[in-house]
């Protein structure tokens, strides 16, 4: 058997000349789906590039009403440092594994695994969030709907690594639930992310969990953005919960495994929908 060649670069310059001369070098930051993926043999990379002491990827600045984050930003730190800027990613971090792993997950990590259950992904749907991409050959930013292509899928390059990913603020409230067998330690059999946008009279509905990627639930976002007195801050009727509910469960792809039937996905986004649009809409009251 060859021995595992491991890189450790100490900059983002180094980590980048490394990741050119070797692209089958597979990223290791926070470690908590790699290590599984080794541990059980479903995987045996050739190469590891230790990204753990490259600081560049540990940052994070405000920038213009925007926030970039630096894709080694753990959740822990996530939660504690930008709970107020990103109320919606803060509160599905809380909801991913025990505190150890929260300590080494990165969400950066979430964008590079693109697994449809990824907890930190619907939140980053919900702000439109880019993702920041670099090489030897420079920088690009991708919307992360481009940048995740179906289930363990993106189209980053063989060069390119995650350096940040960049999203605007949040203006209103944001909300995250998932349905597991219980809250946290665990994948989510499905989940919703949902955050307002009161300068946009817009609400911005992800679901998660339930389809080969996030899936964006743009007809019952358009039907509730419409539905809400945003000047009077009126109780959302029942009528209205019902529909986006609806409209919600519609957009989900789900299929049948051993965390949940199909059936029993689309009904509970349906509630998550409606049960997080409460609570946000409550807040914006």
């Amino acid at each position: 058997m060859e021995s595992l060649q491991i890189r450790r670069p100490n900059t983002l310059a180094q980590a980048l000349e490394a990741k050119a001369e070797h692209p089958d070098a597979v990223p290791l930051a926070g470690g908590t789906d790699l290590m599984v993926a080794i541990n059980f043999r479903h995987t045996r990379p050739a190469a590891v590039l230790d990204l753990t002491a490259v600081p560049e990827l540990d940052d994070w600045a405000p920038d213009d009403g925007r926030v970039r984050v630096g894709a080694g930003v753990t959740y822990t730190r996530l939660i504690d440092e930008l709970g107020d800027r990103l109320p919606g990613l803060a509160i599905a971090g809380r909801t991913v594994g025990s505190p150890q792993i929260r300590n080494r997950g990165t969400v950066g990590g979430n964008l590079a695994t693109a697994s449809p259950a990824g907890d930190g992904l619907p939140p980053l749907y919900t702000a439109g969030a880019l993702v920041e991409l670099a090489s030897v050959r420079g920088t690009r930013h991708v919307p992360v709907a481009e940048f995740i292509t179906g289930p363990k899928r993106t189209c980053i390059e063989p060069d390119e690594l995650i350096a940040a990913f960049e999203l605007p603020a949040a203006s209103g409230p944001q909300q995250f639930a998932k349905v597991g067998t219980r809250n946290a330690m665990v994948i989510a059999v499905c989940s919703v992310a949902l955050a307002l946008w009161p300068e946009r009279r817009r609400v911005a509905a992800c679901v998660g969990s339930a389809g080969p990627t996030p899936i964006e639930a743009t007809e019952a976002e358009d039907f509730i953005s419409g539905a809400l007195d945003w000047d009077g801050g009126a109780p959302v009727s029942d009528a209205a919960l019902a529909r986006f509910g609806e409209l919600a469960g519609a957009a989900a792809r789900p299929i049948d495994d051993v965390r949940g039937s199909a059936r029993y996905r689309s009904h509970a986004v349906g509630v998550l929908a409606r049960r997080t649009l409460k609570w946000a809409w409550s807040e914006y009251r």
